[in-house]
């Protein structure tokens, strides 16, 4: 509420600031015209010695030298006053032409008014996601492409050695093991990519019911199955049943990518494990992981489309799963952050238990 009152102070002091321009324009004509016309009856260019013929001679030339100087004070102080409109404009258009480098500053007096403060501000801020945004997309492109590009080498190069035959049963296996792996991985990178279109174009969560959160972690880790029984994982859940109002498959979207980043960055012989609370109308949920704990620098940019924290590709994924679960979780009215405890990350989500209310 006091944000809002000071937002309209600042809007309508910028108001009667450019109001006040305009009033000394109004009086610095009339002085002008004022004191011409006083010089000019003084010098007797002007008489009113007969009066209709200079009465009328009086009015038009107040009109004249009013429109007349009125204009030139008009276009040399509405020139000086449309500045930083000007700049504001070009600033607009350098971001319209991708030149997301533009930044806005304006010099003193208008730039310590609080509303060309706040806009400078915003305008900076904007381009400034915008270049991260740019950035982490071109990353996103290079990372996707090798990503993609990986699985595919490796089940045309398999594919090629099966063809050729001459192979034990045991090599065989290994191959068709191996397609298969990869034939999985390219399918969790197309759903993740089309999971992250749908949820991001839905506004409205639908189909909301009441589920086994618990349940619903069994099924995300049976799932991945294969993947933490490689490592030797040990994933620890709760025995008991909480339930909350949700989607069900959207939920289970975002115990699945968290469940299998947990286990992408867990070393072998580690624990995975996953808590859950009541928290007065919250569901407080958390994923713990033993990997390297996540810089603090870097705990909301794991949120974001495309982001990567490891430019190297020795882990897999695209950086787009952690922004699916962010955008599940606040379609649902919660939150989730990133963290450490006792050396290890810990996602935390937030959920409300009675969504439908």
């Amino acid at each position: 509420m006091r944000q809002r009152a000071s937002v309209r102070k600042h809007r309508w002091s910028l108001f009667l600031l450019y109001t006040g321009i305009a009033l000394i324009i109004l009086l610095l004509t009339a002085v002008i015209v004022g004191v011409t016309i006083f010089f000019f009856v003084r010098g007797g260019v002007l008489n009113y010695g007969e009066a209709d013929i200079d009465a009328r001679y009086l009015l038009l030339s107040i009109v004249v030298g009013s429109f007349v100087i009125g204009s030139i004070l008009s276009v040399t102080i509405s020139k000086i006053a449309l500045r930083p409109v000007n700049r504001i404009i070009n600033g607009i258009n350098r971001l319209a032409l991708g030149d997301y480098s533009a930044r806005l500053s304006f010099g003193k007096p208008i730039g310590n008014h609080p509303t060309f403060r706040e806009l400078t501000k915003s305008f900076n801020k904007m381009a400034e996601e915008l270049d991260n945004t740019q950035m982490l997309r071109s990353d996103f492109i290079n990372s996707f492409s090798h990503e993609f590009k990986t699985p595919i080498v490796s089940i045309a190069g398999f594919a090629k050695i099966l063809r050729r035959g001459n192979l034990s049963d045991e090599k065989k296996e290994e191959y068709l093991i191996a397609i298969e792996e990869e034939s999985m991985r390219l399918s969790q990178m197309a759903t993740n990519m089309l999971n992250l279109t749908r949820v991001e174009n839905q506004g409205i969560l639908t189909e909301v019911k009441r589920v086994d959160v618990t349940e619903e972690m069994r099924t995300a880790l049976l799932v991945l199955e294969q993947k933490w029984e490689k490592k030797n994982i040990e994933p620890v859940i709760p025995a008991e049943e909480y339930y909350c109002d949700a989607n069900e498959e959207l939920i289970k979207q975002v115990f699945l990518n968290l469940f299998d980043n947990a286990i992408k960055f867990s070393p072998e012989n580690a624990q995975v494990e996953a808590r859950i609370a009541n928290e007065k109308s919250m569901l407080r949920i958390e994923i713990l992981n033993s990997g390297d704990p996540i810089p603090e620098e870097n705990r909301d940019k794991v949120f974001n489309k495309f982001y990567r924290g490891d430019d190297s590709h020795s882990t897999e994924g695209n950086g787009v799963g952690l922004a699916v679960v962010k955008k599940i979780v606040e379609l649902h009215g919660g939150t989730i952050t990133a963290g450490e405890e006792d050396g290890r990350t810990v996602f935390t989500m937030l959920i409300p238990v009675n969504a439908r209310k």
